[in-house]
């Protein structure tokens, strides 16, 4: 039987990441369950359910985040598709990329912008 913590986190990942979300879970299912359990019980289940920010405000953290560490394309293209996903807009996100190019370096800015323009890509050829 699942947590309460799995169930919440299973609905914020549906929410947040769609398919994309899936597609991690499921990859991690062969080689590591319990990191796949984690994934949804902590950062979704406790995290971002949490009252005291919006899942526009955890995106835009998240993605300049992923931005600021510079080596985590993946991931970053993950979240880039669910900021979009709850609400953000192309500028916004665009904003927040720029901004790290004052405190993480151009070359993770960079890395950050080209990723947005492979999710922007990425969007229009399935929509």
């Amino acid at each position: 039987m699942q947590s309460t913590r799995y169930e919440i986190g299973l609905e914020q990942l549906a929410k947040i990441d769609g398919e994309a979300g899936e597609k991690v879970i499921e990859s991690l299912q062969d080689i590591c369950p319990d990191l796949a359990q984690y994934t949804i019980e902590y950062p979704f289940g406790d995290i971002y359910a949490r009252p005291g920010l919006d899942l526009q405000s955890r995106e835009i953290a998240t993605v300049a985040a992923l931005t600021a560490l510079g080596h985590c394309q993946p991931q970053l293209k993950v979240h880039l598709n669910a900021a979009l996903n709850v609400g953000c807009s192309e500028t916004q996100i665009k904003e927040v990329i720029l901004q790290m190019s004052v405190y993480a370096g151009f070359p993770a800015a960079l890395n950050g912008m080209f990723a947005f323009q492979d999710v922007l890509q990425e969007r229009s050829e399935i929509g």
